[in-house]
Protein backbone atom coordinates (compact mmCIF):
# COMPACT_ATOMS: atom_id res chain seq x y z
CA UNK A 1 0.00 0.00 0.00
CA UNK A 2 1.39 3.45 -0.71
CA UNK A 3 2.20 5.80 1.63
CA UNK A 4 -0.52 8.36 0.72
CA UNK A 5 -3.12 5.69 1.87
CA UNK A 6 -0.71 5.15 5.25
CA UNK A 7 -1.75 8.70 6.12
CA UNK A 8 -3.91 8.59 9.43
CA UNK A 9 -7.73 10.07 8.44
CA UNK A 10 -7.09 8.57 4.99
CA UNK A 11 -6.85 4.94 5.71
CA UNK A 12 -9.36 2.95 8.05
CA UNK A 13 -7.04 1.07 10.74
CA UNK A 14 -9.08 -1.80 12.75
CA UNK A 15 -7.07 -0.77 15.50
CA UNK A 16 -8.87 2.25 16.24
CA UNK A 17 -12.34 0.68 15.37
CA UNK A 18 -11.25 -1.86 18.74
CA UNK A 19 -10.24 1.20 20.45
CA UNK A 20 -13.43 2.79 20.07
CA UNK A 21 -14.88 0.51 22.94
CA UNK A 22 -12.46 1.96 25.56
CA UNK A 23 -15.28 4.79 25.59
CA UNK A 24 -17.93 3.00 25.95
CA UNK A 25 -19.28 2.47 29.83
CA UNK A 26 -19.45 -0.70 31.03
CA UNK A 27 -22.69 -2.69 31.87
CA UNK A 28 -23.45 -5.88 33.79
CA UNK A 29 -23.98 -8.61 31.72
CA UNK A 30 -27.37 -10.46 31.63
CA UNK A 31 -29.20 -14.20 30.92
CA UNK A 32 -30.74 -13.75 27.55
CA UNK A 33 -34.27 -15.12 27.65
CA UNK A 34 -33.67 -17.30 24.90
CA UNK A 35 -30.81 -18.68 22.57
CA UNK A 36 -31.03 -16.38 20.09
CA UNK A 37 -28.64 -13.74 19.75
CA UNK A 38 -30.04 -9.98 20.64
CA UNK A 39 -33.26 -11.17 22.73
CA UNK A 40 -33.19 -9.10 25.97
CA UNK A 41 -35.45 -10.45 29.46
CA UNK A 42 -38.65 -8.81 29.15
CA UNK A 43 -41.10 -8.96 31.21
CA UNK A 44 -43.30 -11.67 30.42
CA UNK A 45 -47.06 -11.86 29.49
CA UNK A 46 -49.62 -13.89 31.17
CA UNK A 47 -47.24 -17.27 31.43
CA UNK A 48 -44.86 -16.15 29.50
CA UNK A 49 -45.73 -17.79 26.42
CA UNK A 50 -47.95 -15.47 24.74
CA UNK A 51 -46.82 -15.84 20.94
CA UNK A 52 -45.59 -12.20 19.66
CA UNK A 53 -45.26 -12.88 16.09
CA UNK A 54 -44.68 -15.33 13.51
CA UNK A 55 -42.21 -13.90 10.68
CA UNK A 56 -39.97 -14.66 7.85
CA UNK A 57 -36.60 -16.50 8.94
CA UNK A 58 -33.67 -14.27 9.19
CA UNK A 59 -30.01 -15.16 9.25
CA UNK A 60 -28.98 -15.65 13.01
CA UNK A 61 -33.00 -17.18 14.00
CA UNK A 62 -32.65 -19.93 15.93
CA UNK A 63 -33.80 -22.91 13.81
CA UNK A 64 -35.48 -25.01 16.81
CA UNK A 65 -38.11 -21.82 16.53
CA UNK A 66 -39.24 -22.97 12.98
CA UNK A 67 -42.92 -22.65 13.27
CA UNK A 68 -43.53 -26.07 10.69
CA UNK A 69 -47.44 -24.75 9.38
CA UNK A 70 -46.62 -21.29 8.42
CA UNK A 71 -43.28 -22.96 6.68
CA UNK A 72 -45.51 -25.45 4.61
CA UNK A 73 -47.88 -23.08 3.94
CA UNK A 74 -45.59 -20.20 2.72
CA UNK A 75 -43.15 -22.46 1.22
CA UNK A 76 -40.52 -20.11 2.95
CA UNK A 77 -39.02 -20.33 6.66
CA UNK A 78 -40.79 -18.89 9.40
CA UNK A 79 -40.46 -18.60 12.99
CA UNK A 80 -42.37 -18.22 16.05
CA UNK A 81 -41.33 -15.61 18.70
CA UNK A 82 -43.45 -15.06 22.12
CA UNK A 83 -43.70 -12.07 24.39
CA UNK A 84 -40.69 -13.31 27.00
CA UNK A 85 -37.91 -12.15 24.05
CA UNK A 86 -37.48 -8.85 22.96
CA UNK A 87 -35.26 -8.34 20.16
CA UNK A 88 -32.10 -6.00 20.21
CA UNK A 89 -30.59 -6.45 16.83
CA UNK A 90 -28.37 -3.46 15.21
CA UNK A 91 -27.02 -3.14 11.69
CA UNK A 92 -24.34 -1.05 10.84
CA UNK A 93 -24.10 -0.32 6.76
CA UNK A 94 -20.74 1.60 5.81
CA UNK A 95 -21.08 3.42 2.20
CA UNK A 96 -17.28 3.20 0.89
CA UNK A 97 -18.41 4.60 -2.76
CA UNK A 98 -16.08 7.09 -4.69
CA UNK A 99 -18.45 9.68 -2.91
CA UNK A 100 -17.62 9.43 0.48
CA UNK A 101 -13.70 8.93 -0.10
CA UNK A 102 -12.67 12.46 0.57
CA UNK A 103 -12.73 14.75 3.24
CA UNK A 104 -11.16 18.43 3.94
CA UNK A 105 -10.54 18.08 7.71
CA UNK A 106 -8.89 15.32 9.28
CA UNK A 107 -10.07 12.39 7.75
CA UNK A 108 -12.34 11.43 5.37
CA UNK A 109 -15.91 11.04 5.24
CA UNK A 110 -15.80 7.11 5.06
CA UNK A 111 -13.01 7.05 7.72
CA UNK A 112 -15.80 9.64 9.99
CA UNK A 113 -18.68 7.40 9.36
CA UNK A 114 -16.86 4.09 9.73
CA UNK A 115 -15.92 5.60 13.38
CA UNK A 116 -19.40 6.71 13.91
CA UNK A 117 -20.85 2.99 13.14
CA UNK A 118 -18.32 1.59 15.32
CA UNK A 119 -19.43 3.79 18.31
CA UNK A 120 -22.96 2.09 17.82
CA UNK A 121 -21.81 -1.11 17.70
CA UNK A 122 -20.14 -0.96 21.10
CA UNK A 123 -22.63 0.46 22.60
CA UNK A 124 -24.85 -2.12 21.13
CA UNK A 125 -22.32 -4.87 22.48
CA UNK A 126 -22.34 -3.39 25.83
CA UNK A 127 -25.98 -4.11 26.26
CA UNK A 128 -25.55 -7.66 24.71
CA UNK A 129 -27.55 -6.62 21.56
CA UNK A 130 -27.32 -8.70 17.93
CA UNK A 131 -25.13 -7.05 15.48
CA UNK A 132 -24.15 -7.22 11.76
CA UNK A 133 -22.98 -5.19 8.91
CA UNK A 134 -22.87 -4.60 5.70
CA UNK A 135 -19.95 -2.75 3.43
CA UNK A 136 -20.96 -1.14 -0.11
CA UNK A 137 -18.11 -0.05 -2.07
CA UNK A 138 -16.46 -0.35 -5.61
CA UNK A 139 -15.26 -3.99 -5.02
CA UNK A 140 -19.25 -4.85 -4.68
CA UNK A 141 -21.71 -5.53 -1.26
CA UNK A 142 -19.47 -7.44 1.66
CA UNK A 143 -21.23 -8.98 5.05
CA UNK A 144 -21.28 -10.04 8.23
CA UNK A 145 -24.23 -12.10 9.65
CA UNK A 146 -25.83 -11.88 13.08
CA UNK A 147 -23.73 -12.76 16.45
CA UNK A 148 -22.75 -10.79 19.51
CA UNK A 149 -20.24 -10.36 21.73
CA UNK A 150 -16.67 -8.95 21.49
CA UNK A 151 -15.53 -11.04 18.84
CA UNK A 152 -18.44 -10.14 16.63
CA UNK A 153 -17.47 -6.28 16.81
CA UNK A 154 -13.71 -7.35 16.14
CA UNK A 155 -14.74 -9.63 13.08
CA UNK A 156 -16.69 -6.38 12.15
CA UNK A 157 -13.68 -3.89 12.51
CA UNK A 158 -11.47 -6.10 10.45
CA UNK A 159 -14.29 -6.61 8.40
CA UNK A 160 -14.53 -2.56 7.67
CA UNK A 161 -10.86 -1.85 7.60
CA UNK A 162 -10.16 -4.41 4.89
CA UNK A 163 -13.41 -3.29 2.65
CA UNK A 164 -12.28 0.72 2.94
CA UNK A 165 -8.57 -0.35 1.99
CA UNK A 166 -10.07 -2.12 -1.46
CA UNK A 167 -12.31 0.72 -1.88
CA UNK A 168 -8.99 3.09 -2.01
CA UNK A 169 -7.58 1.15 -3.85
CA UNK A 170 -10.22 0.24 -6.86
CA UNK A 171 -11.60 4.47 -7.16
CA UNK A 172 -14.15 3.81 -8.64
CA UNK A 173 -18.16 4.52 -8.24
CA UNK A 174 -19.34 0.88 -7.46
CA UNK A 175 -22.85 -0.39 -6.85
CA UNK A 176 -26.34 1.36 -5.84
CA UNK A 177 -26.80 1.65 -2.20
CA UNK A 178 -30.27 -0.17 -3.43
CA UNK A 179 -28.17 -3.80 -3.16
CA UNK A 180 -27.06 -3.28 0.19
CA UNK A 181 -30.05 -1.99 1.53
CA UNK A 182 -32.06 -5.47 0.17
CA UNK A 183 -29.42 -7.49 2.01
CA UNK A 184 -30.20 -5.92 5.34
CA UNK A 185 -34.14 -6.10 4.84
CA UNK A 186 -32.95 -10.04 4.26
CA UNK A 187 -30.51 -10.09 7.25
CA UNK A 188 -32.31 -7.57 10.15
CA UNK A 189 -35.37 -9.15 11.80
CA UNK A 190 -38.96 -6.65 12.69
CA UNK A 191 -37.70 -3.81 15.24
CA UNK A 192 -34.38 -3.89 14.54
CA UNK A 193 -32.11 -0.71 14.19
CA UNK A 194 -30.35 -0.01 10.92
CA UNK A 195 -27.81 2.76 10.77
CA UNK A 196 -26.43 3.95 7.43
CA UNK A 197 -23.49 6.01 7.17
CA UNK A 198 -23.29 7.77 3.96
CA UNK A 199 -22.88 10.90 2.78
CA UNK A 200 -25.44 13.67 0.90
CA UNK A 201 -25.27 11.98 -2.76
CA UNK A 202 -25.26 8.58 -1.07
CA UNK A 203 -29.23 7.76 -1.55
CA UNK A 204 -30.47 8.27 -5.18
CA UNK A 205 -33.67 8.83 -5.93
CA UNK A 206 -33.84 4.69 -7.12
CA UNK A 207 -32.43 3.59 -3.91
CA UNK A 208 -35.70 5.23 -1.89
CA UNK A 209 -38.04 2.60 -2.73
CA UNK A 210 -36.05 -0.38 -1.16
CA UNK A 211 -35.16 1.98 1.90
CA UNK A 212 -38.44 2.69 2.31
CA UNK A 213 -39.49 -0.86 2.66
CA UNK A 214 -36.49 -1.55 4.74
CA UNK A 215 -38.25 0.90 7.32
CA UNK A 216 -41.83 -0.20 7.25
CA UNK A 217 -41.08 -2.28 10.38
CA UNK A 218 -37.33 -1.46 11.55
CA UNK A 219 -35.70 1.64 12.82
CA UNK A 220 -33.23 3.05 10.27
CA UNK A 221 -30.95 6.06 11.06
CA UNK A 222 -29.33 7.80 8.28
CA UNK A 223 -26.02 9.10 9.95
CA UNK A 224 -24.26 12.14 7.82
CA UNK A 225 -20.58 12.87 8.50
CA UNK A 226 -20.00 16.71 7.95
CA UNK A 227 -17.06 17.63 6.39
CA UNK A 228 -15.32 21.20 7.96
CA UNK A 229 -16.25 22.86 4.16
CA UNK A 230 -19.65 22.03 4.75
CA UNK A 231 -20.30 23.89 7.87
CA UNK A 232 -17.79 26.81 7.19
CA UNK A 233 -17.16 26.89 2.95
CA UNK A 234 -14.52 29.46 1.85
CA UNK A 235 -15.96 32.92 2.29
CA UNK A 236 -14.95 33.38 -1.97
CA UNK A 237 -15.75 32.02 -4.94
CA UNK A 238 -13.50 29.41 -5.94
CA UNK A 239 -11.85 28.39 -9.69
CA UNK A 240 -13.31 24.96 -10.96
CA UNK A 241 -11.54 23.34 -14.05
CA UNK A 242 -12.99 20.63 -16.26
CA UNK A 243 -10.37 19.83 -19.07
CA UNK A 244 -10.61 23.12 -21.14
CA UNK A 245 -13.68 24.58 -19.22
CA UNK A 246 -13.17 26.83 -16.36
CA UNK A 247 -15.31 28.78 -13.93
CA UNK A 248 -16.09 30.46 -10.19
CA UNK A 249 -18.27 28.35 -7.69
CA UNK A 250 -19.52 29.87 -4.77
CA UNK A 251 -19.78 26.85 -1.99
CA UNK A 252 -22.44 27.54 0.88
CA UNK A 253 -23.08 26.17 4.18
CA UNK A 254 -24.58 22.55 3.88
CA UNK A 255 -28.54 22.69 4.91
CA UNK A 256 -30.11 19.55 6.20
CA UNK A 257 -33.13 20.13 6.62
CA UNK A 258 -34.07 19.46 2.77
CA UNK A 259 -32.55 16.09 3.04
CA UNK A 260 -34.61 15.61 6.48
CA UNK A 261 -37.52 16.11 5.16
CA UNK A 262 -37.10 13.86 2.26
CA UNK A 263 -36.06 11.02 5.02
CA UNK A 264 -39.06 11.49 6.55
CA UNK A 265 -40.95 10.80 3.92
CA UNK A 266 -39.53 7.38 3.99
CA UNK A 267 -39.98 7.07 8.20
CA UNK A 268 -35.94 7.31 8.09
CA UNK A 269 -34.37 9.59 10.45
CA UNK A 270 -31.22 11.97 9.52
CA UNK A 271 -28.20 12.44 11.97
CA UNK A 272 -26.14 15.18 10.94
CA UNK A 273 -22.34 13.67 12.77
CA UNK A 274 -20.47 17.04 13.11
CA UNK A 275 -16.96 17.67 11.60
CA UNK A 276 -15.62 18.21 15.09
CA UNK A 277 -16.84 14.69 16.20
CA UNK A 278 -14.18 12.60 14.89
Amino acid sequence: MSARLDVPGIRLDAAELLALRDGVPRRGRHRPASRRPGALPAKPAGAGMDLREIRAFAEGDDARRIDPAATARTGMPHIRSFHEDRDDTVLLIADFRWPMLWGTGAALRSVRGARALARRGWLATARGASIAAISVSAAGVAVIPLGSGLSQMSRISHMLASCHDQALEAGSEGPSLSEALVRAARLSPPGAEVLIATGMEGIAPADEPDLARLARRRQVRVLLPQDPIDADPPPRALPIHAGALSRLARLYPFDPAPMALRMRALNVSLEVIAHDAG
